[in-house]
């Protein structure tokens, strides 16, 4: 039976906890500005203008997110891929929702927002590292944040290094990509793959 309306969905639920609902915050807090500030991964999940849906990480050393304001998130672009589906999505939607990471920990940080990419002198400063200065900044004004309770990361036992897998379990990027386009340029192995990475990461 396909579930077409509300009324139906939520007749397989029971009602959300008073405290479920009231954890959403306007703004960031104290804990939620401690987590960002130890966090090292945030996952970027944007919308197209045809609503095509998008989800990004974006990775750095922990605080690379900055928080000038309670109301406010910076996030550094950093060397990737190029293709821009996130900043294109912005362009064409503002609108951002963002999962804060910390290993170790099984809750996770949710932040939702208006974004716009910045190119504003004090944004770049504010996001340089040892490394590099970004090209551009994601301006987030924050419009809801809530900590997610720790059941999908103990379901799945993230942190656990006993199930980790090795990494040669699945073939390299490159022999995946070789697979799924084809042509004539060699397969590159998880090694050439490492080291180019390194001189952008």
């Amino acid at each position: 039976m396909q579930i077409n309306s509300q009324e139906a969905l939520r007749a397989l639920y029971a009602s959300a906890r008073e405290r479920s609902v009231k954890k959403e915050l306007p703004r960031l807090d104290v804990h939620c500005t401690r987590f960002i500030a130890l966090s090292p991964l945030v996952v970027v999940a944007s919308s197209a203008g045809n609503l095509a849906l998008d989800a990004s990480p974006r990775g750095g050393e922990p605080g690379f997110v900055k928080v000038p304001d309670a109301g406010t998130l910076l996030i550094p672009d950093a060397p990737g891929n190029n293709r821009l589906d996130t900043l294109e999505n912005i362009l064409q939607t503002g609108q951002v929702g963002l999962l804060f990471l910390l290993p170790g920990v099984d809750e996770t940080l949710r932040v939702n927002g208006r974004a716009i990419p910045s190119t504003d002198a004090q944004d770049i400063e504010r996001c340089m590292d040892a490394k590099r200065a970004p090209k551009l900044v994601i301006r987030v004004a924050v419009q809801s944040a809530y900590l997610h309770c720790a059941k999908a990361l103990m379901r799945s036992a993230l942190w656990d290094s006993g199930r980790h897998v090795p990494r040669s379990i699945m073939p390299s990027m490159g022999e995946m990509m070789k697979d799924q386009i084809g042509g004539d340029i060699p397969a590159e192995t998880q090694e050439q793959m490492l080291l180019r990475y390194a001189q952008d990461l």
